[in-house]
């Protein structure tokens, strides 16, 4: 292996570039895969977990591997796009072993494992050689930031079974991500794992990651939560997200959930189970972006330059008059977020209003508001009742989650190429 250092501390290898010969980036590191072997003899590194498009997970053999530096990873530009499908005897680094908590063998103190380093060999193979741990008295560390590097065959408990391991290095590895990328790592994690990663997230970024699974993982995930922790998450996200959430789980328990939410965040979430799944009204958000006919132009577009807000809903303001939270006051129209950007800062949102269309009534059914919005190319609309108040507004991407099979989340995560075997692949991943 050419250009490639004496120690790899693996957890800082997370979303690191991955490239071919000609400098094309084909995908990011998502995990190292490692066979732990007994002991003394320390783990033997059979590759990485590389992401590539469709969010693909396939698996790079070590040996194909060229180059590692701090900002990227080079390999010879043999690529199997099967889908990776981890084994029994293999092991995930980051998602499996960061975290853990194991003893020195001499003493019998319990450490919590920070990182581990790989190192190459002469014969071009990796092995895990070093682990990096965090000392601690029961749960909690001793000195925030005290920790040292020591030997493989220093330390034993990798294999155990561990209950309550902690997501923390996981977090640290994984936490620049966009939700729907840490989602489709979610899914990917064993369920102890993935219940201990969803226990360490805080409230909205797991709300955030709720959002991107598919409903199976959701209920499971949330029904690993204490009751009054899934409250505050069912907060933390969109009211129709929450809405739809809620709608997968037995009457008792969503009531359960609504009652231990804060009222003035469970109100619209119970407005919104009340109208069918595919309907105008069951597909809207009741949170769009409202202004009052006095906002100027320059209120108009601070408010949708937030950095949190969905493109879809950032794309107009709807103008109300007050109260401004759904329902709000009588509907007067929408801006659309280009006329706001070719106006002058203080002109008056009332004055470039678009009347022209007929929003969107809540009892129009799917087929109905996604044709719509293909007639009129938009990517969100009002929905406004028969006294003229708006309800919320329905967004392209929610029209779509409907509009596809019930399982495309699934089908995303989990699509696998039709690709034959790969030998060398094969021969590395059975032989420990």
């Amino acid at each position: 292996m050419s250009a490639a250092p004496t120690r790899v501390f693996i957890a800082r290898l997370a979303g690191i570039a991955v490239f071919d010969p000609a400098g094309d980036q084909v995908g990011r590191v998502r995990d190292v895969v490692v066979a732990l072997r007994l002991a003394p003899r320390p783990p033997r590194v059979l590759g990485l977990v590389v992401e590539v498009t469709s969010r693909r997970a396939v698996f790079l053999p070590i040996t194909r591997v060229t180059v590692i530096e701090a900002d990227a990873i080079i390999f010879d530009g043999r690529l199997n796009m099967r889908r990776f499908q981890k084994r029994e005897s293999e092991t995930l680094v980051i998602a499996e072993m960061l975290d853990r908590t194991i003893r020195f063998r001499d003493s019998g103190e319990p450490v919590s494992v920070v990182d581990v380093a790989m190192e190459p060999t002469r014969t071009r193979d990796w092995l895990v050689v070093k682990v990096a741990v965090s000392r601690r008295t029961g749960r909690a560390l001793r000195k925030r930031g005290e920790s040292l590097v020591v030997d493989w065959d220093a330390v034993e408990g990798f294999s155990a079974v561990e209950h309550g391991q902690g997501a923390a290095g996981l977090i640290a590895a994984f936490g620049q991500m966009k939700a729907a990328d840490l989602a489709n790592i979610v899914h990917e994690l064993p369920a102890k794992r993935r219940t201990e990663l969803a226990v360490a997230l805080d409230d909205e970024r797991l709300a955030d990651v709720l959002e991107e699974l598919p409903e199976d993982d959701q209920v499971e995930i949330l029904g690993q939560l204490g009751v009054d922790r899934a409250a505050d998450v069912l907060e933390a996200m969109g009211p129709d997200d929450a809405a739809d959430l809620l709608g997968e789980l037995p009457t008792e328990q969503r009531e359960q959930l609504l009652t231990l939410m804060e009222p003035h965040e469970a109100a619209p979430v119970r407005r919104l189970l009340t109208y069918p799944d595919e309907s105008a009204g069951g597909l809207m958000t009741t949170d769009p972006v409202v202004v009052p006919p006095d906002a100027t132009v320059a209120e108009a577009l601070a408010l949708i330059r937030r950095p949190d807000l969905n493109p879809a809903l950032a794309a107009q303001v709807y103008v109300c008059r007050p109260p401004s939270a759904t329902p709000t006051g009588q509907y007067l129209g929408t801006v659309h977020f280009q006329k706001l950007l070719r106006e002058p800062p203080p002109t008056l949102v009332s004055g470039i209003v678009d009347t022209e269309l007929d929003p969107l009534r809540p009892t129009m059914s799917l087929e109905a508001v996604a044709m719509f919005l293909a007639t009129y190319n938009l990517v969100a609309a009002a929905v406004v009742d028969e006294n003229g108040h708006l309800l919320g507004s329905v967004t392209i991407d929610d029209v779509l989650d409907h509009l596809l099979p019930e399982d495309w989340r699934e089908n995303v995560m989990d699509a696998a190429a039709e690709v034959t075997a790969d030998p060398e692949e094969e021969v590395l991943r059975g032989t420990t």
